[in-house]
């Protein structure tokens, strides 16, 4: 393939020397132009994001280095004069704060908002692939084709413009030589098969499917692309445990540059060589995955912390001594002596206390625990259409009670959301019985529950509409107001920001405080960890520890349900059956019972 693409640039070259080509070095710079131009408008956040920084590394290396990088989104700055380093080959999670600029990062790398060279090739996992009449197989071949023609063209530009020495067409003849077209169908189906496709749900077309389905074919296209720079933000939002694992265990093995947003500790254990932290307006990096990255912060604040600590002392007895020293002719050499290492102190620059980031901790207000059974199937079966043949749910026998810690896992598709719909009552049983107690109040999330915010209004409006004073059942102030939200991370100016202007993680905790305003003596929570950050999710965690009720928990995040379930329910060949074994043992037991790639799915 290289050999053709010389050819053809030694033909355009001979081309533009004979007048046949008229088009200037200063219309491709209009040309590249326009493109960026364009790529702003298409994403939204541009218009209130501006960025700043300056390209340290050379134009021609594989690896990013920029300087002076600050990011400021309406007005208010995220990060100052930092620094960006990406290596290839190394994996990359990028951590923070809700609100912290995580997002935001990644769309301005994938934007080239900063100066990142044009031969480096990315793909931004930000949402799903659009609907249309192509199935999921033809949407990953598409987009893989369409990525080939790019690369050819890169190619061509470079060595017309730079001859055929440049060290860029080394990197690009090595991608062209990856993606060979005969094997495009088998790769994308072998992709498509780890994230959960059959074969008909290959051969469907993507207007027929739900948003989560559609999120993986973008995932698969940013799989089979394998760019340079791979951004991934919250991948696994819309996996089943057993995707997860073998998403897992395919980006453990990613060659390039990977930069990854994601909530799951357990997932960035398994994945990254090194960790981005964005704390403090800075961009701070470490080698190893989360839980090295927990050590070492650890270590570094007890470190800092005896510094700051002995720095103060001395500081105290030194102005002490310098205070008695009075104006005693024989004792002013020596306090103008302290004084000076004093001033050289402060010039040099004092150690800062450590500040520990505030995190969300809240509890779930008490509630009365009701008698069992709070809530039973009995002989419960379930299809959407009514009809039998259809049935996901068949026969099925359980009970939970305000003692429960349940956490339901199966594969996708099994029925694990439909289940808590059938709690809640937004389904009903085809045949059987449902009984629920009387006194039951279930606080329910799910992954729609922050499309009940109203967006054009502030937090603390939105709450003082949504639950007015009724004297005297109900009396709340805007300053107990300000103190209820604080207690979910809703702090300071955040209360007074328009929701629509909030991380999707901060309208999560938003929810979480409107959950606790209903005082539940139950819990169905569906994937409630999806925007939550880590310290987010720990108080969660913590929160759940501490509730009174009973749970019912679907989530993907191992360490969440590590942390909060008693017993495991499986879903899966319509029926709810218990697993005997903790979610590590099922964690083990899904990567040791991976299915193989059967090629004939593509046949």
């Amino acid at each position: 393939m290289p050999s053709d693409l010389k050819k053809r640039a030694a033909e355009k070259k001979a081309l533009k020397k004979s007048g046949s080509v008229s088009k200037k070095k200063e219309d491709v710079d209009v040309d590249l132009l326009g493109n960026a131009i364009e790529k702003v408008v298409v994403d939204p956040s541009a218009i209130n994001r501006v960025v700043t920084g300056v390209l340290s590394s050379r134009e021609t290396a594989r690896d990013i280095k920029i300087t002076g990088f600050s990011m400021n989104i309406s007005g208010s700055e995220l990060i100052k004069e930092t620094e960006i380093e990406l290596t290839i080959g190394r994996r990359y999670g990028l951590i923070g704060r809700n609100g912290s600029g995580k997002t935001n990062f990644l769309q301005a790398l994938a934007n080239r908002e900063v100066p990142i060279p044009d031969h480096m090739d990315m793909f931004h996992l930000h949402e799903e692939a659009q609907p249309s009449d192509r199935t999921a197989l033809q949407s990953v071949v598409d987009h893989v084709t369409e990525e080939v023609s790019k690369l050819e063209a890169r190619a061509e530009q470079i060595m017309e413009d730079f001859g055929p020495d440049d060290e860029r067409l080394t990197m690009i003849y090595e991608r062209l030589d990856e993606l060979d077209p005969t094997t495009f169908e088998a790769q994308a189906a072998e992709l498509l098969w780890g994230l959960g496709f059959a074969r008909a749900m290959m051969g469907k077309q993507t207007k027929d499917m739900s948003g989560g389905w559609r999120m993986r074919v973008a995932l698969a296209r940013a799989l089979f692309a394998a760019p340079t720079l791979l951004l991934l933000d919250e991948p696994t939002n819309h996996l089943d445990l057993e995707a997860c694992v073998w998403l897992e265990m395919y980006l453990a093995q990613y060659k390039k540059c990977l930069v990854l947003v994601s909530h799951s500790a357990d997932f960035m254990n398994g994945v990254c060589t090194h960790m981005i932290w964005i704390t403090e307006g800075r961009l701070q990096y470490y080698t190893g995955n989360y839980d090295s990255f927990c050590k070492s912060v650890l270590e570094d604040q007890v470190t800092q912390e005896k510094a700051y600590k002995k720095e103060q002392e001395d500081i105290k007895h030194l102005k002490q001594f310098i205070s008695s020293c009075g104006t005693y002719a024989n004792m002013v050499k020596q306090a103008k002596s302290k004084q000076k290492i004093l001033d050289k102190m402060y010039e040099a620059g004092l150690t800062p206390p450590v500040s520990k980031e505030r995190t969300f901790g809240f509890e779930f207000p008490s509630s009365d625990k009701l008698a069992p059974p709070v809530m039973s199937f009995a002989d419960v079966s379930f299809s959407y259409s009514g009809k039998k043949e259809d049935h996901l749910y068949e026969n099925v026998e359980l009970a939970v009670d305000c003692d429960s810690r349940i956490a339901l896992v199966g594969p996708n598709g099994a029925g694990k959301s439909t289940l808590l719909k059938l709690m809640f009552g937004d389904l009903t049983a085809t045949e059987g019985v449902i009984q629920k107690h009387s006194h039951l109040s279930i606080g329910r999330y799910h992954q729609h529950s922050t499309e009940v915010l109203d967006n054009s209004a502030t937090v603390l409006d939105f709450f003082m509409r949504t639950y007015p004073n009724d004297p005297p059942k109900f009396v709340r102030d805007i300053e107990e107001w300000r103190g209820f939200l604080g207690r979910y991370g809703v702090s300071g100016k955040m209360q007074t920001k328009e929701i629509g202007k909030l991380s999707e993680g901060q309208k999560s905790r938003i929810v979480f405080a409107m959950i606790c305003m209903k005082n539940p003596n139950m819990l169905l929570l569906d994937e409630p960890t999806n925007h939550l950050d880590m310290e987010g999710i720990d108080g969660l965690a913590s929160a759940i520890k501490n509730f009174e009720g009973g749970l019912m928990l679907v989530s993907h995040d191992f360490r969440l349900i590590d942390q909060v379930a008693e017993t495991i329910w499986v879903c899966d060949k319509k029926k709810v059956t218990t697993w005997k074994g903790t979610i590590r043992e099922y964690k083990d037991h899904l990567r040791k019972g991976m299915k193989k790639f059967d090629a004939s799915v593509v046949k």
